[in-house]
């Protein structure tokens, strides 16, 4: 039968009518079956299509079977053997890598006579491979989807034959229509027709061509199926630079032709599919004219300007498909197949303006997700807490980045010289609760810790005292406390506070702050728990505690509703629900974050009470502080500025201190000691959080810290004390000092320019660098600087505070420069500001006799430790919420050695 205007082909055809390509008479024979893509998408297909696999090859499984929702489907070694087992299939799957398909097309051709119809889902197939895959098929009167194909479907006769068109729910999403599609791409064949349904078009036969040099059936086969299928009315063509089929199409029917990849006419070489190189006719730009020239049209279809014809129309992006259909079909006297049934335009579940007011453009309403998304977004608005995906963490980190042009680091979101900003207290709220907090959470974390501080009697003292008394550096004497700390000791305070969690969940209380909330409908599986028969001494003292500093909470006050006297445990646990409400109503922490805050607390609070000799440590008194003191009017900050430097505070000490814990906080997910905290929870496993001890990755980063990290502050300490041990200096706070500066420095570069010459001359390379000098990542300018020692120089001038130590520095680098002992003006780096805050409020206790420099150096390490642990807290949270097991091995082909 000869169609007006479609010519016979040169070659064979044997497909007449798209309803042709896949039907409900079609039997499959899928090679490969086993592998991961087939197993994948086959079952859906053959469920889909009625069960149209008859069986399947997979070398080494004869006699395992593809299991189905419609029945299991046969596997054999080859396709001969299904055969002889009394097998017939007209069509042949091809799922085999690019070096195999055609031994997979002889295969199919050679023993089965009936073979009518091959589809090759594999891409990347050679040229000369394709080229006897097309003489073979020809020799044997076969038709060939493909390469690079997902394949055909039929939305009429509900089919779907060598891929995943429609996805895993075909009988959704394609809806029976009048509209045919050809496409290059695998998945655009099922995104168009998602698009054309929202606008009332339903689809006949889709077939996905694939991309490769070679297409083997392309548009002028399916222009002239198209022509034969009564069903079909019109076509969609999504079409990719590269390839002359679209230009010797003839088409009978309305077209709405699809062109994309203008870009790749810039390139000089081809590119993903069958690209177009630059130059070689059948590009975008050309695939536009043909079209063009085909539908008498003289410009790109698109909504503000829709040009079009009876015969067709251009568009150059998906989205403009179902409008174009719709104006050429109704110049055609063609309405939609159906009632459109929506648009794919932006329509958002869920959105948050951030407090923003936004233009009405811009401000997008909410729309009701379709099942089951709908139920799945109620419950996780009704879920309390952030749920993170697990991924990889090994050298990354969902709390800490650091920007590698300014070395500056933030956590959560927060840089460390706005950390500066802050107390300890509030840095404990960023770093566990990731975002500062308010003044009430400053409040309530400064009980918290408070209760914790003071050892007097526990084995964790015991051990850490044990550990100073053996000469251990203070990160093992710290470790040594941490190891008592374990599991068990806030085991009961953190099963409470998940069962607050779970009771106010149910009430609908925003604000842990709101006095008024009315408690009366909170439900508590055991309400016991909390309280006990007799007063509990140190649950009344944080109670008085809470109360002096005017602490709100709503968990505490419902505590103190229940009949008995609440427990420690009981009001830790308020305390630690009420820090945890807001972050978790805003999903910026999880469950698991909120229900160890216990642990945490007892941890900070016990460890920095761990850092002080155990004489300290009295009855009702830490560092001769009483408790009532520490629990209802100290701030955490000052407490561990006496523990750690055991000399009373003054606001600009304590200034300068709240600026070292802000600044050392965190260096990054890629310091040693977050590595160390985050390959202990990965030891323990952090799938599976009942496993993960929170003490035991503490101890993972204080064994990966030493003096060379820790205590290099104290390098620069040594470097100074050696400057001014001689200069008279009386106090470092005092700008009138009366040294000169300049002469210091001028003293010292002489002799350091001696010492180079020497090392030099005697053929040295090993010269030591000035401690606090100098950075790799801020040099090669006239004059360089360490944008972190700028802003703590700024912010002390904001203040009216002078630190000689600091001005020497700066007159230092600028002296090397002009003795022409360095060829610019180098930077101060952060190590020196922290050896110059801390040098400057010990200067005189040294000078006393107070601190000798021993104890210099720990303070100079101790005072890293505070800080850097709230830092690995909050690392160790994040790869306990969200990271996978690491393996950490390095490949033996990368590993080197030294004879």
């Amino acid at each position: 039968m000869r169609i007006k205007g479609v010519s016979d082909f040169k070659y064979f055809v044997g497909i007449h009518s798209l309803a042709e390509v896949a039907t409900r008479e079609d039997r499959v024979c899928v090679l490969n079956i086993m592998g991961g893509e087939s197993s994948d998408v086959t079952p859906v297909g053959h469920a889909y299509s009625g069960g149209n696999v008859v069986f399947g090859t997979s070398p080494g499984r004869k006699g395992q079977v593809l299991d189905t929702p419609v029945g299991p489907i046969p596997v054999y070694n080859n396709v001969r053997e299904g055969l002889e087992a009394g097998h017939r299939f007209n069509c042949g799957v091809v799922y085999l890598p690019p070096s195999a398909a055609d031994d997979g097309v002889v295969e199919l051709v050679r023993v089965n006579p009936d073979l009518k119809k091959i589809f090759i889902p594999t891409e990347k197939m050679s040229v000369h491979d394709a080229r006897e895959i097309r003489a073979l098929a020809q020799l044997n009167g076969i038709d060939i989807f493909g390469g690079n194909s997902l394949g055909v479907a039929d939305a009429w006769n509900q089919v779907r034959i060598g891929g995943a068109l429609g996805g895993d729910a075909p009988g959704d999403l394609l809806r029976k229509g009048s509209i045919a599609i050809l496409s290059n791409s695998g998945s655009f064949t099922t995104t168009i027709a998602q698009y054309m349904r929202m606008a009332g078009w339903g689809t006949t036969t889709l077939i996905s061509s694939g991309k490769d040099v070679y297409i083997h059936y392309a548009a002028p086969e399916f222009a002239y199926a198209l022509s034969n299928d009564d069903r079909s009315k019109a076509a969609v063509l999504y079409c990719e630079p590269g390839g002359f089929y679209e230009r010797d199409a003839t088409f009978t029917k309305p077209v709405v032709a699809c062109v994309v990849g203008r870009w790749k006419s810039r390139l000089t070489r081809a590119v993903g599919h069958a690209g177009a190189m630059a130059g070689g006719g059948d590009d975008a730009e050309s695939k536009e004219r043909w079209f063009m020239e085909k539908f008498g049209v003289d410009g790109l279809f698109t909504p503000q300007c829709p040009v079009f014809s009876a015969k067709g129309a251009v568009v150059t992006n998906i989205a403009d498909i179902p409008a174009a259909l719709t104006a050429v079909m109704r110049a055609n006297g063609v309405e939609p197949d159906f009632e459109p049934e929506g648009t794919m335009e932006l329509k958002p579940w869920f959105s948050s303006n951030k407090g923003l007011s936004l233009p009405a453009d811009l401000d997008l309403p909410v729309v009701q997700a379709p099942a089951p998304y709908g139920e799945q977004i109620g419950a996780l608005a009704r879920q309390i807490g952030a749920v993170l995906p697990r991924q990889s963490m090994k050298d990354t980190s969902g709390a800490s980045q650091m920007d590698a042009g300014t070395q500056l680091t933030s956590l959560h979101g927060v840089s460390m010289l706005d950390a500066t900003r802050y107390p300890l207290e509030v840095n404990v709220n960023l770093a566990l609760l990731h975002e500062p907090g308010g003044v009430n959470d400053q409040k309530l974390i400064n009980v918290a810790l408070a209760a914790s501080l003071n050892l007097h009697g526990h084995p964790a003292l015991a051990a850490a005292q044990a550990a100073r008394d053996a000469g251990n550096a203070p990160n093992s004497v710290l470790a040594a406390a941490a190891s008592i700390l374990g599991p068990r000791s806030q085991e009961r305070a953190r099963a409470l506070t998940h069962m607050l969690i779970d009771a106010f969940a149910a009430t609908g209380l925003e604000d842990a702050t709101n006095e008024d909330f009315d408690t009366s409908g909170v439900r508590l599986a055991s309400p016991g728990l909390f309280v006990s028969e007799q007063p509990d001494d140190r649950a009344s003292a944080m109670l008085k505690g809470i109360d002096t500093r005017g602490a709100k909470s709503v968990f505490v006050r419902y505590l103190r509703s229940l009949p008995g006297h609440p427990t420690e445990d009981a009001v830790l646990a308020a305390i630690s629900a009420t820090l945890a409400w807001g972050p978790l109503k805003r999903k910026r922490v999880s469950r698991i974050t909120a229900e160890s805050l216990p642990w945490w607390m007892q941890l900070f609070g016990a460890l920095i009470g761990a850092s002080v000799p155990a004489d300290r440590h009295q009855p009702g008194a830490f560092c001769g502080m009483a408790t009532s003191d520490l629990l209802g009017q100290r701030s955490i900050t000052e407490v561990a500025f006496v523990a750690l430097l055991g000399l009373t505070a003054n606001a600009a000490d304590l200034h300068a201190f709240q600026v070292l814990v802000g600044l050392l906080l965190s260096n990054g997910p890629g310091t040693i000691s977050a590595q160390g905290a985050k390959g202990a929870v990965s030891a323990d496993g952090p799938e599976d959080p009942e496993r993960v001890q929170l003490n035991k990755a503490l101890v993972g980063f204080l064994t990966h810290t030493g003096y060379a990290h820790g205590g290099n502050g104290y390098e620069g300490i040594a470097f100074l004390i050696d400057q001014f041990r001689d200069a008279g200096l009386q106090d470092p706070g005092d700008p009138g000092h009366g040294i000169d500066l300049k002469a210091l420095a001028q003293r010292y570069v002489r002799d350091y320019a001696d010492y180079k010459a020497n090392k030099k001359n005697t053929g040295s390379l090993d010269i030591q660098k000035i401690p606090g000098v100098n950075h790799p990542v801020f040099k090669d300018k006239p004059v360089n600087h360490d944008p972190r020692e700028v802003f703590i120089g700024n912010l002390f001038a904001e203040r009216g505070e002078y630190n000689v130590f600091h001005a020497f520095y700066r007159t230092l680098v600028q002296t090397l420069f002009d003795e022409g002992v360095s060829r610019n003006v180098y930077c101060v780096n952060i190590d020196a500001v922290i050896a110059a805050l801390l040098l400057k409020m010990l200067w005189r206790p040294w000078q006393s006799g107070q601190y000798a420099e021993s104890a210099l150096e720990t303070a100079a390490f101790t005072i890293f430790l505070y800080p850097r642990m709230l830092g690995c807290a909050a690392e160790i949270d994040d790869h306990l919420n969200r990271g996978r097991n690491m393996d950490t091995r390095t490949a033996a082909s990368k590993c080197g050695f030294v004879a």
